[in-house]
C-alpha cells in the first residue's frame, strides 16, 4: 500500500489562537482521521526564524495508507460536510498539497 501525506497549512483568527488550537487538534484531526486511507494527524507551528514555503503559521500533517489517493482526497471533501467547524480558523486562506511516497524511511 502506497504512502502518502496531505499537507495543510492554516492560521487562526486574530484573537482566537487558543479556540483555534483546541478545535483543530481535539476535534478536527480526530474526525479527519476516520476518512478512509487516513491513518494519522499531527499539527506543527512553522518555525519563525527562517524563510519558508508558506506565509501561514501553523501546518497539520496527514499520513494516508491508499493505493488510490484521489479517492481518498474525494472521500474527505464527502465527509467535510459533517465537520465540525469553528470560526476561530481562518480557512479561507488554507493551502494544501498532497505528496506520495517516494522511499523507505531513513533513520539514523
Amino acid at each position: 500500500m502506497t504512502k502518502h501525506v496531505l499537507l495543510v497549512f492554516t492560521d487562526p483568527v486574530e484573537g482566537k489562537e487558543d479556540d483555534y488550537n483546541t478545535w483543530y487538534s481535539d476535534v478536527h484531526l480526530p474526525e479527519v482521521l476516520q476518512t478512509d486511507g487516513f491513518v494519522r494527524a499531527q499539527r506543527f507551528k512553522v518555525a519563525d526564524f527562517m524563510p519558508g514555503v508558506t506565509e501561514h503559521g501553523y501546518v497539520a500533517i496527514y499520513e494516508l495508507e491508499t493505493d488510490d489517493p484521489k479517492g481518498a482526497m474525494k472521500a474527505l471533501t464527502g465527509a467535510s460536510a459533517g465537520f465540525t467547524m469553528t470560526d476561530a480558523a481562518d480557512l479561507k486562506q488554507a493551502k494544501m498539497s498532497l505528496a506520495s511516497q517516494v522511499s523507505d524511511l531513513i533513520e539514523a
